[in-house]
């Protein structure tokens, strides 16, 4: 399973105080992620991209790195890093589940002031993809390079847009296209994944297909960014989702080891990830309540439920199996992984941080934290 990396600042920063230089830095975690459970993908080592927003007189679009090779194993992201700074910037690490080893295939994937990235999959994708396929019109069909569910989920997004008025290829202004425009339409997005999946028994004719996806999703414009915390069913646990807002992201005594100082809301950190702290201070992190989408819209975060047939206002009555199966939960060393059943809940750890998020911070509201 992947994991992805947002920063959103009023000011630049440097790539590398991002992706290379700290302790807990995403390139860190493509190999050494102590608490991943995860036999099938051991280290996120199939590529990886980052992607930033350069100065406007450059035009709007952003300027996209990708790479098959390990993220430590790159010496020119190490050089980029160094050398460069933006005030919003996308980052991944890559584990395949579906698509071939090839840049066309690496996040974030991108149409003209548009950037996207996915951490998870799409539930019985080898049925959903020749559906959804056929639901786009011809330009996003065609404009698919490589063959990951997550950039079919991108055309898929393009083509929503579009109906909703919109022209994804045009330069959409100072402003963006707008934090509403397109919250709505990642909603859309997710609900239209859903109905394909609903449609494999009757289409196809089979049973026993997993169709539970997890829609750990996140698009920008440049000015707003979009991310969701989501799974496609009522009673288990999604991948994690974190962020972290503040004046400046700043290296403490300790070499390596950064946090986020809090004088205001300049900047903000979003991290999808396999439940490996982002940093060692813990307490700077809110974790995204389960079924949720994150708007970050001139450093102000809002966080609005995704309410659907798979939500559900009791936060702690979810399993953690799913999610451990995928290698999206640790358990203690030399523990086993149990059979789900009704008492298989979200440790409390996570579920208090959850909690503390949504009581803190209802839906909809601005958060300061």
């Amino acid at each position: 399973m992947c994991r992805f990396l947002i920063y959103k600042g009023r000011h630049e920063i440097r790539l590398s105080k991002l992706v290379t230089e700290p302790s807990h830095s995403i390139l860190t975690q493509s190999y050494d992620s102590r608490l991943r459970l995860d036999n099938r993908r051991p280290v996120n080592g199939d590529g990886f991209g980052v992607g930033f927003y350069t100065d406007p007189k450059l035009g709007p679009e952003p300027c996209i790195f990708t790479s098959t090779l390990p993220a430590w194993n790159c010496e020119n992201l190490e050089r980029l890093a160094s050398k460069t700074c933006s005030n919003l910037i996308f980052a991944h690490v890559r584990a395949t589940t579906e698509g071939s080893l090839a840049d066309n295939n690496c996040h974030p994937f991108q149409h003209q002031s548009l950037m996207w990235m996915h951490n998870g999959n799409i539930g019985g994708w080898n049925y959903v993809k020749r559906t959804l396929a056929s639901s786009l019109a011809d330009k996003w069909f065609l404009g698919v390079k490589g063959g990951t569910d997550s950039e079919w989920a991108f055309a898929l997004f393009l083509d929503l847009l579009e109906k909703e008025g919109a022209d994804p290829s045009a330069d959409p202004g100072p402003e963006g296209f707008g934090q509403a425009l397109l919250r709505r339409v990642m909603m859309k997005t997710i609900a239209k994944i859903n109905e394909f999946i609903r449609e494999i028994p009757q289409r196809y004719n089979v049973t026993g297909v997993e169709t539970r996806s997890l829609l750990n999703f996140a698009v920008t414009d440049g000015h707003t960014v979009v991310c969701t915390r989501y799974i496609s069913s009522k009673t288990d646990e999604p991948a994690s989702l974190y962020f972290s807002s503040g004046t400046k992201w700043k290296e403490g005594t300790t070499k390596g080891h950064f946090k986020m100082e809090r004088h205001d809301k300049g900047r903000i950190l979003c991290w999808s990830r396999v439940n490996l702290s982002p940093s060692r201070d813990v307490n700077n992190w809110v974790s995204v309540p389960t079924n949720s989408v994150v708007t970050i819209h001139k450093q102000t975060v809002l966080l609005h439920p995704i309410v659907d047939e798979f939500y559900s206002e009791n936060l702690h009555d979810r399993s953690s199996y799913y999610a451990v199966s995928k290698g999206l939960v640790s358990t203690a060393p030399g523990t086993t992984v149990p059979p789900p059943n009704k008492t298989d809940c979200a440790s409390s750890a996570s579920g208090a941080d959850i909690e503390a998020s949504r009581l803190a911070h209802p839906p909809g509201c601005a958060v300061t934290h």
